[in-house]
């Protein structure tokens, strides 16, 4: 199948670390390698890992005054209004929407590209997508991975509230099949469209011929100066609700009774120089070690100097997160601690491939930590058991799934008629 995936978010760089930036790279791998022939077109292209396989076409913001201007004045706001940053770059958002369909067709076009699939990352404020697949007759499947509205109002702020509800409810209402990676975000789409028997869940996956390879990990251990001593990891974004801040208290509690273990926390964010401040104010610096950013092909062999692996999400209301890093770990060989909330049950068995604890409760994360540190044996066989329930969860399956549900459609159409 020739398929034209967009990723239209800004904040999504196709080559980044983010697990946003994973997942667009590992099923445009995935489908390449299933023999479908894939044009990703971009917003963002970013840097720090290897390209994914076809063609990539990055249309860059560039938009003039006047066509920014145009967009104010059609959703009835004064010129003056474009002085606030963060409205203007929303206004800017929705003037980049309206010339995407022309550049895209263009690009195709040059390509001699024609696809049979708009296969489309639900992005804010966006409605090229509905537009491209209309004017070139084929289906449209969405890929819906938050409540983005509900999100952007809640963490960013919105100025643009009701245009970004509509252009939502378009993207949801205009799609042939829609994707949802959590059952919270599935229930999310069926309120907008006033059911959810048309939305199909299908969490995240992993790339298993990177994760399950075990190799690295004596490496990194000697590089880090640590033997036997057991160390726990966190690998993700230093966001609030990823809960560094939290793992941290945890762990310095547990010092108290285990003044061996180690803790390793990889990656990038918000919080981390925060978590720096909190480190080096406990006097922890031997004892939690902070590598900053690491490129994602490097991640498997962290993962593999682990004993165990940690993602302690804080409380959440309506958690809709499907975590790369916890199916990541588990296809490494570990057993993963994590709160018992949202999709996290149904990934973690709990006693058999990792540990349960409840959401913000340091004292039963204390133990569940306790539990693995203490018993060598019972982490490998978790971890034994997370690798083989990992292997449902391929990126292969994912993007077999995904596509299968449009083939389904169009065969069922064609029965119809």
């Amino acid at each position: 199948m020739k398929v034209l995936y967009l990723n239209l978010d800004r904040g999504i760089p196709v080559l980044g670390d983010k697990g946003a930036s994973v997942h667009v790279r590992e099923f445009i791998t995935a489908a390449a390698e299933l023999g479908h022939e894939v044009v990703l077109a971009c917003t963002t292209l970013g840097h720090g890992n290897p390209a994914p396989a076809g063609h990539i076409v990055c249309l860059e913001y560039n938009i003039t005054d006047a066509e920014l201007k145009a967009e104010c004045r059609g959703l009835g706001l004064p010129i003056t209004a474009l002085s606030d940053l963060a409205l203007r770059r929303e206004v800017s958002r929705l003037a980049y929407d309206r010339t995407l369909p022309a550049r895209v067709l263009a690009q195709l076009s040059n390509l001699g590209f024609r696809p049979e699939l708009v296969y489309e990352r639900h992005a804010l404020l966006h409605r090229a997508g509905i537009h491209i697949a209309r004017r070139l007759g084929i289906p449209r499947l969405i890929e819906v991975n938050a409540p983005l509205v509900d999100e952007q109002r809640r963490f960013r702020g919105l100025n643009l509230e009701s245009e970004a509800k509509l252009a939502q409810a378009d993207s949801y209402r205009s799609a042939n099949t829609i994707i949802a990676v959590s059952d919270a975000v599935a229930t999310h789409v069926g309120e907008i469209l006033g059911s959810k028997q048309s939305v199909h869940v299908l969490p995240n996956g992993v790339n298993l011929a990177r994760f399950g390879k075990h190799r690295g990990g004596a490496e990194i251990r000697m590089q880090l100066g640590i033997d036997k001593e057991p160390l726990l990891g966190f690998i993700g974004s230093f966001k609030p609700w990823h809960g560094m801040m939290f793992l941290l208290e945890v762990f310095r509690a547990l010092l108290e009774i285990r003044p061996e273990i180690r803790l390793v926390a990889v990656g990038d964010g918000p919080e981390l120089e925060a978590v720096r401040s909190r480190v080096s104010a406990w006097k922890l610096e031997d004892k939690v070690i902070l590598p900053g950013r690491v490129p994602h092909a490097d991640i498997p062999a962290w993962l593999d100097a682990l004993d165990l692996s940690v993602a302690p999400y804080l409380p959440h209301a309506d958690f809709y997160f499907s975590p790369l890093k916890i199916i990541e770990s588990m296809a490494a060989g570990r057993p993963v601690v994590a709160p018992r909330i949202g999709q996290i049950a149904d990934l973690i068995d709990d006693q058999r491939t990792g540990r349960l604890y409840l959401p913000g409760d340091p004292v039963t994360c204390a133990t569940a930590l306790l539990d693995l540190i203490d018993i060598p044996k019972q982490r490998q066989l978790m971890g034994l058991a997370a690798e083989r329930d990992a292997a449902k969860h391929s990126w292969s399956h994912v993007v077999e799934q995904a596509l299968s549900l449009i083939q389904r459609q169009a065969l069922d159409r064609a029965v119809a008629s």
